[in-house]
């Protein structure tokens, strides 16, 4: 878990609104059009920041996990 809440104030760092849209869909329950509508972007934003954040933080909770 505190892998998880360093990751997410990283990309926080990196981009606000994906780790916002990751916030809404992992703690909130947000499907990515409610995100958007929130975040006030299209859903195709969202699909895409949706998409990129999900591989950063699993790239960057593997490397966490391995001690890389």
């Amino acid at each position: 878990m505190l892998d998880l809440e360093e990751a997410l104030t990283t990309l926080e760092g990196l981009s606000p609104r994906q780790a916002r849209l990751v916030e809404f869909r992992f703690f909130g329950g947000l499907t990515v059009s409610e995100a958007a509508r929130i975040l006030g972007v299209g859903v195709r934003t969202a699909e895409e920041d949706w998409s990129f954040a999900r591989a950063w933080l699993h790239r960057t909770l593997a490397q966490a996990r391995s001690g890389t």
